[in-house]
C-alpha cells in the first residue's frame, strides 16, 4: 500500500490542507472559516457536502440506504493558544518531517487522515457499507452546536471511527466527565467572635471524603473512578464568618457506572448540597470481540483505556477513537504533529475498514 500512487496524492493534499487549518484560526464557537475550508476542500475533490453550523459532512458517492453506516469523524476546532509558543501559533511550520502549529496534533491530524481515508473509499461501488465524513465544531467544549447537532441528520450509526491522537493505537474505552458544583451552607458571624457558622469548615468532610473515598467496582481498561475538587470559593472579608463555601468536583467516570449512579452515590454521602451541570457525557467504549477492533489486532495494533474525553460522549453508538498524533503533544506550546504520522494513519484507517463487514439492521 506504500507505493499506491493514489495514497501519496491524497497524503500530499492532507498536509497542504492541514496548513491552511493551522493558519485559520478556529477557537471553539468560531470555526466558521475552517468550515469553509473544509467544504471547499470537499467541493475541490468532486464531493458534494452538508452543513450545518460549522459543521461539514458527506456520504460515499454509491451508498445504499439499508447498508450499514460508519462514520468518520474528527474535530477542527481548537483551545486557545497558551503561553510559551516559540513560533506564532498560527503559521503553520515545516522542518523535516515536524509540522508546528496549533491544532496540528489535536486533531488537525486525525482530521485530514480521516478525510483521506473518505475520499480513498468515496467512489468505491464494492463497499458493504455506507461512509460518512463528519468534520465537526465545538468538540473541546463538548458544545450542542457541535457533532451532536448533526446526528439527527444521518440516521442509525452502526459504527463511529473518532479521530483524535493516539499514536494510531486503538482506544477502546473512554473515560466520561460529570462537573458537579457543591455548596456548604453556614450562618455569617464576627470572627472576633464565637458567632456564625463556618462554611468552610462545613465544607471541609465533604472535600476529605471526595479525596479519599474510592468506588467498590474498577474498571479493568480504565482504573478507578476519579474525584477532584478543582475550584472553591469562600468569604467576602477577613472579619465574615462566610456563610457559604462553593467547589467544583471533576469526576471522571468509568463503565462500571452512569453519570447518574455516581451522582446519586456521592449526594448520599455529602452534607452540602450537590448540582450535576449535567450526566450526558457517559463512558463510552467497544467490545474486544468487534469485527473492527479484531482487525486492528491482526494489524499489530495494541488497545487500550483512554483518560481523556472526546466527541466519543456525545454519540449513542459504538465507537473506536483512533488516530495519529501523541495526546501528550495536545493544548501544550508548540504542538506538532509528524507528516509520517498522517501517512501511517491513512494507511491504518484503509486497512481498518477494507473488507470490513458488518451487521446490517
Amino acid at each position: 500500500m506504500t507505493d499506491h500512487p493514489y495514497l501519496a496524492q491524497l497524503h500530499q493534499q492532507a498536509c497542504e490542507l492541514l496548513q491552511q487549518l493551522i493558519a485559520t484560526p478556529s477557537l471553539s464557537r468560531e470555526e466558521g472559516a475552517t468550515a469553509d475550508l473544509i467544504a471547499a476542500f470537499l467541493a475541490g475533490q468532486g464531493v458534494p457536502a452538508r452543513r450545518k453550523g460549522h459543521n461539514v459532512w458527506a456520504q460515499n458517492a454509491y451508498a445504499r440506504e439499508q447498508q450499514p453506516l460508519i462514520l468518520l469523524n474528527s474535530h477542527h476546532d481548537t483551545v486557545r493558544p497558551g503561553q510559551g509558543w516559540e513560533s506564532d501559533p498560527f503559521t503553520p511550520t515545516l522542518q523535516g518531517d515536524r509540522l508546528t502549529g496549533l491544532g496540528s496534533n489535536d486533531a488537525g491530524g486525525p482530521l485530514v487522515a480521516l478525510l483521506a481515508t473518505f475520499l480513498y473509499f468515496y467512489k468505491r461501488r464494492d463497499l458493504p457499507f455506507r461512509l460518512v465524513m463528519a468534520a465537526t465544531a465545538e468538540e473541546e467544549i463538548s458544545g450542542k452546536h457541535g457533532v451532536a447537532s448533526i446526528l439527527p441528520e444521518l440516521g442509525p450509526v452502526h459504527l463511529g471511527v473518532v479521530g483524535e491522537p493516539t499514536g494510531m493505537q486503538m482506544a477502546i474505552a473512554e473515560k466520561g466527565l460529570m462537573v458537579l458544583d457543591v455548596t456548604a451552607r453556614g450562618r455569617t458571624g464576627h470572627a472576633a467572635r464565637n458567632e456564625g457558622l463556618n462554611a468552610i469548615y462545613e465544607a471541609l468532610p465533604d472535600i476529605e471524603w471526595l479525596r479519599t473515598y474510592r468506588f467498590d467496582k474498577v474498571s479493568p481498561l480504565l482504573g478507578e473512578v476519579k474525584m477532584t475538587v478543582t475550584q472553591i470559593q469562600a468569604g467576602t472579608q477577613h472579619n465574615v464568618v462566610p456563610d457559604n463555601c462553593t467547589f467544583v468536583v471533576d469526576v471522571r467516570s468509568t463503565e462500571q457506572y452512569t453519570n447518574r449512579e455516581l451522582f446519586d452515590l456521592i449526594a448520599q454521602h455529602l452534607k452540602s448540597e450537590v448540582k450535576a451541570r449535567s450526566f450526558r457525557l457517559n463512558s463510552s467504549g467497544i467490545s474486544l470481540r468487534h469485527p473492527i477492533v479484531q482487525r486492528g489486532l491482526q494489524l499489530g495494533l495494541s488497545y487500550f483505556g483512554s483518560p481523556t474525553l472526546s466527541d466519543q460522549a456525545l454519540m449513542p453508538f459504538t465507537t473506536l477513537k483512533i488516530g495519529p498524533g501523541d495526546s501528550a503533544r495536545s493544548h501544550t506550546p508548540n504542538e506538532y504533529i509528524l507528516l509520517s504520522e498522517i501517512r501511517q494513519g491513512i494507511e491504518t484507517y484503509i486497512q481498518l475498514l477494507e473488507g470490513l463487514e458488518l451487521e446490517e439492521g
